[in-house]
């Protein structure tokens, strides 16, 4: 199994913002139960074009300057979509109708993070159980 964690570099420190994420730390998961194992695949850049915005500093109340309905905006997220279609599942803090969809046209399984902001794979210890 595999899971994409949005995070701002190579620090893998989390990006709750999944659309606007820099990179996906993805990590092949292995064993079971306490015996689960999160092994790093490595950073997959986000393919997003239309980012036009800062990413040093994440905006926990960003919103972004579109139309909820804008379709060019929408097609935007399929890249991602596209570029995790290889991953189980996505761990985010939050993401827009638009990252949600663009991972449900991919199979890509949407699992929240509500915890403080921590490294990738801490992220993934508290949500393990919910990677099933």
């Amino acid at each position: 199994m595999k899971v994409a964690v949005p995070v701002k570099d190579e620090t893998l420190q989390f990006f709750g913002n999944a659309g606007h994420t820099p990179f996906f730390a993805v990590y092949t998961v292995k064993g079971a139960g306490m015996f689960r194992a999160f092994e790093l695949e490595g950073l997959r850049a986000n393919p997003r074009t239309d980012l036009d915005h800062d990413h040093d500093h994440e905006d926990e109340h960003h919103q972004c300057s579109h139309d909820d309905n804008d379709e060019a905006h929408a097609k935007a997220h399929l890249v991602m979509g596209e570029a995790l279609e290889d991953c189980d599942f996505i761990v985010v803090g939050r993401a827009c109708k638009n990252t949600a969809a663009a991972m449900a046209e991919y199979g890509v399984h949407i699992r929240k993070y509500n915890g403080d902001p921590a490294k990738a794979e801490a992220v993934l210890r508290s949500v393990s159980a919910q990677l099933a």
